[in-house]
């Protein structure tokens, strides 16, 4: 009985609700006191039950609830006929609970939204060639799926054929389409806007990266910040306070009534809901932008971050080699660049790598006599001619001589940080290339806006010569730059600025920086949705866009602001009230329960404008 009538709060409040309408309707307009009376002491019983039960409960496992003080004051007034203060304060309490839980369940549309995303059904490849349409709860992994234009990709996988564009924003915020083919990875909950594709499982279920991401999410709003733990705490103490007050009142004044109304007006809703409501909105917010923070704690030592340390690989930089320069002496370049494409096709360096994309198709040579130089390059015969491909140091070793013009050409490069490839045909230079990691477009005004939201030092770690880490250092504008670092090295450097009193937060790929990533404050992993990105950081950047970062720190830095101003609308309407009782005439119980259930109303909506927070 007693959980049925819990479960009905809402109605409840409904029927308290429409009795108390129909009580003052025939006081104004019939003159029926009678009615007036029978119908607000019906609304008080009706409406205290589900309240006095909730005190009970919790009475139960020893706790001193706020629904205790409501239910004291309510039977007070009931005892003393005061109906029309009883049902009111009922009404309003219970009125006020369900717009929290409203609220509650609309700041989580995040979750509400990805679940809705997530796939249903999928077309298995059965024994007789054909594609069934079945429950995605029956797909193992290793099953071959179809995927059609339109449809959801039911589970993370690779593409074993086809040609398609997904769109990927369920699982990275970004709502462009990408371009999938043979080999490349999709995941479950995205949509394929056109194209059909052939995948093999390769997760499914909870496994999947888009059902890791609903559950962080959810454990991520559940949690409860330092903040709330306090109000937890506080409320425990507050509320037998608030009892003797009362009283202690009632002892001194004799007065039954203002001592049942110091009871109603001490209750601290809108202080108990607020913080809660300030999290819950911030950590939707992020999800919707494609930006886990993985807890209402990561909120807290997020926003005050004054540290920011990168990895520079993948993070600060595309982690994708191209050639930025390049130079051809003397006469038949062509036939230069087919030699030295001809050569580097063969190898797996990345400096190799960069070097073909650059010359593009061209007619391939016949390469022979390959030998490699450990540090230095590639010699090789082409068709009878040498051809010597590599740095500096390989070309001086062959006996290789470079004009003027090449020597400054090289020294031009290496200044602006490139590796260099160097090709010589015969012993002759013929091709020269500067090769570097590009900065991903936009992390310059991304970093200036980190200083603006409140960041001193913007510090660079990588595993780079120095002389490359300077001049990407230079050119974004850091604080601090260190090459040749391993990640021991990376992890210790984190250490000793936690040691020196800093707040701390690493950005890195969330693989080889895992160390420093855990030790930080904060970690926030570049991750693409990858799994050791999810595992080892505080605050993931799903579709590893940079740009994200400074949205993710104005948000913390917003919801902590939304916190600390709920805190301060809630204690500082109790104050107001309890004051205005003791040294005004016009305070009484019905008032004080309007404004208490106003201030709720207020940190509610204060809260969700966080649902709809941009960086300015």
């Amino acid at each position: 009985m007693q959980l049925k009538i819990i479960r009905s709060k809402n109605q409840i409040a409904f029927v308290s609700g429409v009795l108390i309408l129909i009580a003052f309707l025939a006081k104004w307009l019939l003159a029926q006191e009678m009615v007036f009376v029978t119908a607000l002491a019906i609304a008080s019983v009706i409406g205290a039950s589900p309240i006095v039960i909730q005190a009970y409960q919790a009475l139960r496992v020893r706790v001193v609830s706020i629904d205790l003080l409501v239910s004291v004051a309510v039977v007070g007034a009931f005892l003393i006929r005061n109906f029309e203060e009883s049902a009111i304060v009922t009404f309003l309490f219970l009125f006020g609970g369900y717009l929290e839980q409203r609220t509650l369940n609309y700041t989580r549309s995040a979750i509400k939204e990805l679940t809705e995303m997530a796939p249903e059904s999928a077309f298995k490849l059965m024994d007789d060639g054909s594609y069934e349409e079945v429950e995605v709860d029956d797909v193992d992994e290793g099953d071959l799926l179809q995927v059609r234009t339109g449809g959801k990709v039911p589970v993370d996988g690779t593409v074993i054929s086809g040609l398609g564009y997904i769109n990927e924003a369920s699982i990275t915020g970004e709502s462009l389409p990408v371009e999938k083919e043979e080999g490349q990875q999709v995941f479950a909950g995205t949509i394929l806007e056109n194209g059909t594709l052939q995948i093999r499982a390769d997760r499914v279920g909870e496994d999947t990266t888009f059902g890791r991401i609903i559950e962080l999410v959810e454990d991520a709003q559940d949690s409860k910040s330092e903040a709330e733990r306090f109000i937890d705490k506080f409320a425990r103490y507050y509320t037998p306070a608030v009892l003797f007050m009362a009283i202690l009142v009632f002892i001194i004044s004799r007065n039954l009534e203002l001592a049942i109304t110091i009871l109603v007006l001490g209750c601290p809703g809108a202080l108990v809901i607020g913080v809660p409501v300030s999290n819950v909105a911030g950590i939707g917010n992020g999800a919707g932008k494609g930006v886990l923070l993985k807890g209402s704690e990561v909120i807290h030592d997020f926003s005050r971050v004054d540290t920011f340390i990168f990895d520079k690989t993948g993070t600060l930089t595309l982690g994708d080699p191209s050639v930025s320069y390049d130079f051809i002496y003397g006469d038949n370049g062509q036939l230069a660049l087919e030699y030295l494409s001809s050569v580097e096709k063969e190898s797996d360096h990345p400096l190799a790598k960069a070097v073909v994309a650059k010359i593009g198709e061209v007619t391939y040579h016949d390469v022979e006599e390959t030998r490699v130089v450990k540090g230095g390059g590639i010699v090789a015969k082409v068709e009878s001619h040498r051809v010597v491909v590599g740095n500096l140091s390989l070309m001086e070793e062959e006996g290789i001589s470079l004009a003027q013009e090449a020597r400054d050409q090289v020294a031009m490069m290496v200044a602006e940080g490139n590796s260099i490839v160097l090709a010589a045909i015969n012993g002759d230079l013929k091709v020269a290339m500067g090769i570097r990691d590009q900065i991903r477009p936009g992390v310059k005004e991304d970093l200036v806006r980190l200083r603006k939201l409140g960041v001193k030092n913007l510090i660079m770690l990588s595993g780079d010569n120095q002389e490359t880490v300077d001049v990407i250092a230079k050119e974004l504008g850091l604080s601090e730059a260190h090459g040749g670092m391993l990640p021991e090295d990376k992890a210790s450097y984190v250490k000793k600025l936690k040691e020196e009193g800093r707040i701390v937060a690493f950005v890195g790929d969330g693989v080889n920086d895992s160390p420093s990533l855990a030790l930080a404050h904060v970690g926030i992993a570049m991750g693409s949705g990858t799994d050791v990105a999810i595992e080892t950081s505080e605050v993931v950047l799903m579709n590893s866009d940079f740009g994200r970062l400074p949205h993710a720190l104005g948000l913390a830095k917003a919801t902590k602001r939304n916190m600390i101003q709920n805190i301060v609308i809630a204690v500082g309407v109790v104050f107001f009230l309890l004051f205005n009782v003791f040294f005004s005439d016009w305070m009484n119980m019905s008032i004080g329960m309007l404004v208490h259930e106003g201030s709720i109303l207020v940190v509610i909506l204060n809260g969700m404008r966080l649902l709809g927070y941009r960086l300015r």
